[in-house]
């Protein structure tokens, strides 16, 4: 039976849970998801040693390495993650010109 995939949303992104991180994950220095660049406003975690980011390629995941982590955002409802792999998307839109990402 294949594991259950949970997901989250949170405003314009999207975590779903994956079974590790990919071999070669580099860690990022911060705690921020997504910037939104109209308001100036992040997705970001708030307990600093709770959670870990990486980047593969072009994708983007979170580990939970507390009992918890806290997503945050001004414009959003709080979200708190169990500890786990995320693999993060961040909304896109079309237009007729080109797809682009969703910025707050």
């Amino acid at each position: 039976m294949a594991a259950l995939t949970l997901q989250y949303r949170h405003g314009d992104v999207l975590l779903a849970t994956v079974a590790a991180l990919p071999a070669g994950a580099v860690p990022r220095p911060d705690l921020v998801l997504a910037h939104g660049e109209v308001t100036g406003h992040a997705h970001r975690i708030r307990e600093a040693g709770a959670a870990r980011l990486f980047t593969h390629g072009a994708t983007t995941y979170l580990h939970v390495t507390g009992p918890k982590a806290t997503l945050v955002h001004e414009e959003h409802r709080s979200i708190e993650l169990p500890t786990g792999v995320y693999r993060i998307w961040q909304q896109r839109e079309y237009t007729p010109t080109a797809i682009r990402t969703v910025l707050d």
